[in-house]
């Protein structure tokens, strides 16, 4: 069942195209204390923000990898997530490979910013936190 129903729609500010779709979301993360290359998508073909929840959506061609200094990153097709400051919780659409097992994420945080640390939370509530640079324009590679 989608997060992004037709009511969930109405409420929200929708744009859609690759190049407007960044640029919303990336200013979106910078107003939320959150790294600009946090989550990396190519060809959005929409996104929504529903402001007064924080509900936030990413719809894109097709599931992409990418790799972050040493982790392996896994976006499906719809990223959904409820954001507020320094934190994105309920995440669905995202897992990370580590020692060869898909780990699906619900939560991302800094604490206590100007923190130089992220925090990556399964549901069953394992973390790792990796150095805040790691995720910050540009480190990236496919």
């Amino acid at each position: 069942m989608s997060l992004v129903t037709a009511e969930m729609k109405a409420k929200a500010e929708v744009y859609h195209g690759d190049e407007l779709c960044r640029e919303k979301f990336m200013l979106l993360l910078s107003e939320m204390g959150l790294p600009d290359g946090l989550l990396i998508l190519e060809d959005i073909e929409e996104c929504g923000y529903v402001k007064e929840i924080g509900f936030v959506w990413l719809k894109h061609k097709q599931k992409r990898e990418y790799r972050f200094d040493n982790i392996l990153v896994c976006y499906d097709t719809v990223v959904t997530a409820y954001f507020e400051p320094n934190k994105i919780k309920k995440l669905t659409g995202v897992k990370a490979k580590e020692f060869w097992i898909w780990i699906t994420l619900n939560e991302i945080y800094v604490k206590d910013p100007p923190a130089r640390w992220i925090t990556f939370k399964t549901s069953a509530g394992l973390s790792k936190s990796f150095p805040i640079s790691v995720f910050v324009g540009g480190d990236q590679e496919n």
